[in-house]
């Protein structure tokens, strides 16, 4: 399995794929640069039939790794990165990680982001 980062505006995405090419996982985000950027990951998902929780592991894993080396927030509001980092956040701080709590704006974000209105 790999995990390739997809850098599109106004969505970008990682998307974990099997050695034959075929996606098994996505995790979208919107990328908001202000004085430091942030990634808001939105939306995650993986097809349980190929692995499921290890491949959430390995595709949140890649965009936590990224994140730090870009320098770039995390903004979980897609629950499994939310849950990740409950569990995984002082980990992934001590790395040298930041994340923020997601508030109300990132929703609109989010929706100008979908319906093309960025």
């Amino acid at each position: 399995m790999t995990v390739e980062l997809d850098p599109a505006f106004p969505i970008s995405s990682y998307t974990v794929r099997r050695a034959d090419g075929t996606p098994v996982g996505t995790a979208d985000f919107v990328v908001m640069s202000d004085a430091r950027e942030e990634r808001i990951f939105f939306h995650t998902e993986v097809y349980q039939i190929f692995g499921g929780g290890d491949l959430v592991e390995l595709l949140v894993g890649k965009a936590l790794t990224d994140s730090i080396r870009d320098r770039a927030v995390v903004v979980p509001l897609c629950p499994m990165f939310a849950r990740h980092l409950r569990a995984h956040g002082d980990t992934f701080t001590a790395r040298g990680g930041v994340f923020r709590r997601p508030i109300p704006d990132d929703m609109g974000v989010i929706t100008r982001a979908t319906l093309g209105d960025t």
